[in-house]
C-alpha cells in the first residue's frame, strides 16, 4: 500500500514541487507552441520540396513530440533534485525505489500524451491531414506506448544526472538524434545502413511507423508487431534506468557525492 501511495501521490507531489514555478503562460509556448510550429515548419518544407504529404510530417512530428515531456521532464525530475539539493533527503528514506522513480515518470508520460494529442489536433485544423473515427483509438494507443518508451529513455538520461554535471545538454542532443534517426521527417529506408540499425533500438521509430500504417488503412492487428516492439524497447530502457539509478545511488553514497555539482 505504501508503494502505491509513493507511486501516485509521491510522483504527483514531486512533479508539482519541481514544476510549480512554471505558469501556464510559460507551459503553452514551451510545451505546446514549439511543437506545433515544428509540425508546421516541416510540413511546409515538405510541401515546397514536394517530398512527402502533409500526413507524413504531421504523424511523424506529432508522435515525436511526445518525447519532449518524457526526456526533458525526467531529466529535470531526477537531475533537478540534485541541483536543488534535495536528492539526499529523498534517498535517505526507506521508500520503495521502483515506486519512487516510476511514480515520477507517470506525470511526464501523461504530459507527452497531451502534447502529442495537441499536435495531431492542430495538424488536423491547419494542414491537409485527417483520421477516421476507427483510426483514432489505435493512434491513441500507439501514442501512449511511444510516450512510455520515450519516458523510460528519459529516465535513463535522468539517471546519469546523479553523476553528470550537465544532463540537460545530453537531453537536448537526444531530441535532435531522434529527429534524424527515427524517421520523423526522413524515411528510414533512405538512411545509411548504420543509421537504420541504430534507429531500430531507439524509441519512436516503431511507433511512428505503426501510426503511419494505421493512417494509411492498416488495423491494430497489422501493426501489433511494431507496437509490441516499441513497448519492449520502453521496458528495456525502463529496466536499464532502474539499474543505473540504483548503481549511481550506491556509488554516490560510497563517494559522498550525491549532491556534488
Amino acid at each position: 500500500m505504501n508503494a502505491v501511495r509513493i507511486f501516485f501521490i509521491g510522483g504527483y507531489l514531486a512533479y508539482r514541487a519541481l514544476f510549480n514555478w512554471i505558469h501556464w503562460t510559460m507551459y503553452v509556448p514551451t510545451m505546446l507552441g514549439g511543437p506545433i510550429f515544428q509540425i508546421l515548419f516541416f510540413a511546409y518544407i515538405g510541401r515546397y520540396a514536394g517530398l512527402q504529404s502533409d500526413e507524413f510530417f504531421v504523424i511523424g512530428n506529432a508522435v515525436a513530440i511526445s518525447s519532449l515531456g518524457g526526456i526533458f521532464g525526467m531529466a529535470m525530475t531526477i537531475g533537478g533534485e540534485r541541483w536543488t539539493q534535495t536528492l539526499s533527503s529523498i534517498l535517505v528514506t526507506p521508500a520503495n525505489r521502483l515506486a519512487l522513480f516510476l511514480g515520477r515518470a507517470l506525470p511526464n508520460l501523461l504530459n507527452g500524451v497531451i502534447v502529442s494529442t495537441v499536435g495531431f489536433v492542430f495538424g488536423w485544423l491547419l494542414l491537409d491531414f485527417s483520421l477516421t473515427a476507427a483510426e483514432i483509438p489505435v493512434i491513441a494507443l500507439i501514442v501512449v506506448v511511444t510516450s512510455f518508451s520515450c519516458t523510460a529513455f528519459g529516465t535513463m538520461i535522468g539517471a546519469f544526472g546523479l553523476r553528470g554535471r550537465d544532463i540537460f545538454f545530453f537531453a537536448n542532443l537526444m531530441i535532435f538524434v531522434f529527429l534524424l534517426f527515427c524517421g520523423v521527417n526522413i524515411p528510414i529506408d533512405t538512411l545509411p545502413d548504420w543509421m537504420q540499425a541504430v534507429s531500430k533500438v531507439l524509441p519512436l521509430t516503431h511507433g511512428i511507423d505503426a501510426a503511419r500504417q494505421v493512417a494509411a488503412g492498416a488495423s491494430l492487428g497489422d501493426v501489433s508487431g511494431l507496437v509490441l516492439t516499441e513497448l519492449a524497447i520502453g521496458l528495456f530502457y525502463a529496466a536499464l534506468a532502474y539499474v543505473l539509478l540504483r548503481l549511481f545511488e550506491f556509488d554516490g553514497r560510497r563517494r559522498a557525492s550525491l549532491e556534488t555539482i
